[in-house]
């Protein structure tokens, strides 16, 4: 995407005949786009002496080189050294000198309009006493320009990768360039070629970025910008077979350094899988030990059942012998005295002879 802006400038220029006090502003009036300079008005203010002014070509032009004409007895403009006007007080103002001249006397502007090429000169007013004596010259150096504009914005890859950036214009008097990228202007580390004035720059490889073309002379500026991505290179930086590699290469296209990069990446690829082969190996073991301790648990509760079972099956047969024995005893004649007695083990009995 390419977008565009014209306008009329501004000037305050210092003329290199004029003192340094001597200082021309050039307002224009009316902004336009996209055309030629009608309806454009420029003011010069050159009381002073020696000024400079600068005039859009087809624009008007308000020339000023005197308050008024009122205390002023004889004058006499100059264009080139021909004579533009002399007092004309028989006339009523405005005065209307040619189709593209008009004279102001209240406030001393000179108007010329439908600005050309061969307007541009050295416009002169000279002042009289009453007497016809000189008593002051002022002159004002008039160029006038046209209006720079664009015809488009290009941009091409070359064979190393660098890209290179063209503005090209139409029309306009000696345009000065100017670039910027993201809003900075360029710097070196930027630029394969150093030329930033050119309206022809080369980028280096890895720059990216919204890129703007300015131009403008003295009478107007215009800029248009640009998106631009790299050419598609990468920087290698290796060493093959004992030679080492330092250049840009079109990506899609390297084979230099490959090995190394699949090396590379094959064994961050088995550092991964060692990786994952230690977790799983972990997490087994730890599964395990759970395990085997839930059937250690359950091995230990059912030895206590056990345990519980023979306990108890032993106290049921030593309740029997001991219930066998009392029956025994009981119906056998008495010869002996038999006392029992209660043990935590069951019954047990005593027999005693009788004497």
């Amino acid at each position: 995407m390419i977008t565009g802006s014209y306008d009329t400038l501004g000037s305050g220029l210092k003329s290199p005949f004029a003192s340094k006090e001597t200082l021309v502003r050039c307002v224009p009036y009316v902004q336009f786009r996209w055309g030629p300079g009608r309806g454009v008005k420029t003011y010069c203010d050159g009381r002073k002496g020696g000024a400079q002014c600068f005039g859009l070509l087809g624009g008007t032009v308000l020339l000023r080189l005197m308050d008024n004409t009122l205390h002023i007895p004889k004058y006499k403009w100059k264009y080139n050294r021909s004579t533009i006007l002399k007092n004309i007080r028989t006339l009523p103002p405005p005065y209307t000198l040619q189709s593209r001249y008009l004279y102001i006397p209240s406030n001393g502007t000179l108007s010329i309009t439908n600005l050309s090429r061969s307007d541009s000169g050295e416009y002169t007013l000279e002042t009289f006493d009453s007497d016809g004596r000189n008593s002051g010259i002022q002159t004002l150096q008039l160029t006038v320009e046209a209006p720079v504009s664009f015809a488009q914005m290009i941009h091409e890859c070359l064979s190393q990768g660098q890209m290179k950036v063209s503005c090209l214009s139409e029309g306009g008097d000696s345009p000065q360039y100017s670039w910027t990228l993201d809003g900075h202007i360029l710097t070196d580390s930027e630029l394969f070629s150093r030329n930033n004035d050119a309206n022809v720059i080369v980028l280096r490889q890895n720059i990216s970025g919204r890129l703007v073309c300015s131009a403008r002379n003295q009478v107007s500026s215009f800029f248009k910008e640009i998106q631009i991505s790299t050419c598609g290179f990468i920087f290698i930086n290796c060493s093959m077979n004992g030679t080492q590699i330092s250049k840009w290469v079109l990506k899609e296209n390297n084979t230099l350094c490959v090995e190394s990069t699949t090396t590379s990446s094959g064994m961050w690829a088995i550092i991964a899988f060692g990786g994952l082969l230690i977790i799983l190996v972990i997490s087994f073991a730890i599964i395990c030990v759970k395990r085997k301790k839930q059937h250690n648990k359950f091995d230990d509760d059912r030895e206590l059942e056990n345990c519980d079972r023979r306990r108890r099956r032993r106290q049921e047969e030593q309740q029997g012998e001991i219930q066998e024995e009392y029956g025994r005893v009981k119906n056998k004649p008495r010869h002996s005295d038999v006392k029992l007695h209660l043990h935590k083990d069951g019954l047990y009995a005593n027999v005693h002879k009788n004497p």
